[in-house]
């Protein structure tokens, strides 16, 4: 995986949570149709940018729920 990789994927991922308030990396897997280390990356990505807010599901502590950041 190359950078230009994680790049596209992250606009994937960006995608996907563009069209929902939030979603858990499970239905990120299913929406995008990426890999664990593939969104993993992506998220690493976007989260750099300061564009996803990530934070634990309160139903499943081992689940992670991923949103966009909202900008004012």
């Amino acid at each position: 995986m190359n950078i230009e990789t994680i790049g596209t994927n992250a606009g994937c991922v960006w995608n996907a949570l563009a069209t929902a308030d939030a979603l858990g990396v499970k239905q990120l897997k299913k929406v995008t149709k990426l890999k664990d280390k593939e969104i993993f990356a992506a998220l690493g990505w976007l989260a750099r940018e300061g564009k996803i807010n990530i934070d634990v599901d309160p139903e499943d502590e081992k689940e992670y729920i991923v949103s966009l950041v909202q900008s004012c």
